[in-house]
């Protein structure tokens, strides 16, 4: 218990990179993925957010934070879903992941899958790993609270088909999250600038996730060409 809490209270104010690429990204691959994580390390991430076991493990050779490990696998008829499963969690804290970040949406129950409450407990009592609970409404980051997720994250926020879709980060749902459970809050979801960054750690985030808008050089590029063809015409 102690070591957990001594790796959740590193990430305590700071900015949590998610290293994720895809085949048209361009930079893809474990060794494209462990180049960023030495980067954003050398920028002053204080951890890592990682997806599968091949990808984990380059970067958990490549630098010495935190890491927080995801496997998506598409389940046939419903899409891609954040390690589904305790055998998904196994794979990545194989891989080297210190944290297991997890779907914890009401989904689960509605697909056939374990319920969250139970996922999390399996993946303490058998992996011994913190568990980040993602969720997309305040009564889910509620529940995953109660049922002992160590992190809530906002990360599944408008990702569902029952929260609002929109362009922005969620900050309503942080500020609610803050004020409803005790847990750390983790901010993650379209943060697509530094205010929106500093904005979420006001609104009572402990830590901010940033993706996209780190770590995919093509779509940046893509919004700044798109801008200059723009005043072209």
């Amino acid at each position: 218990m102690r070591q957990r809490i001594g790796l959740i209270e590193g990430l305590r104010g700071g900015l949590i990179v998610s290293c994720q690429a895809s085949e048209e990204d361009g930079l893809y691959g474990p060794a494209a993925m462990a180049g960023m994580a030495r980067a954003v390390m050398l920028g002053g991430a204080l951890g890592i957010r990682a997806n599968g076991a091949e990808n984990i493990n380059a970067i958990r050779q490549a630098v010495t934070l935190p890491i927080i490990g995801i496997f998506k696998q598409d389940l046939p008829g419903y899409g891609i879903r954040i390690t589904p499963t305790l055998d998904a969690a196994r794979v990545i804290v194989q891989a080297g992941a210190d944290l297991v970040a997890l779907d914890a949406t009401r989904r689960g129950a509605e697909e056939g899958r374990l319920p969250p409450a139970d996922l999390i407990r399996q993946v303490h009592d058998m992996l011994k790993v913190p568990v980040m609970a993602d969720i997309a409404t305040l009564d889910e980051g509620i529940a995953a609270a109660a049922a002992g997720a160590d992190l809530v994250a906002t990360t599944l926020s408008g990702y569902t088909a029952y929260s609002p879709p929109a362009k922005t980060p969620d900050f309503a749902l942080i500020e609610a999250l803050a004020r409803a459970v005790d847990v750390p809050i983790i901010a993650e979801g379209r943060m697509g600038t530094p205010a929106d960054a500093r904005r979420a750690i006001d609104c009572g985030a402990y830590a901010v996730v940033v993706g996209s808008m780190i770590t995919r050089p093509r779509m940046i590029v893509e919004g700044f060409a798109a801008a200059l063809r723009s005043g072209n015409g």
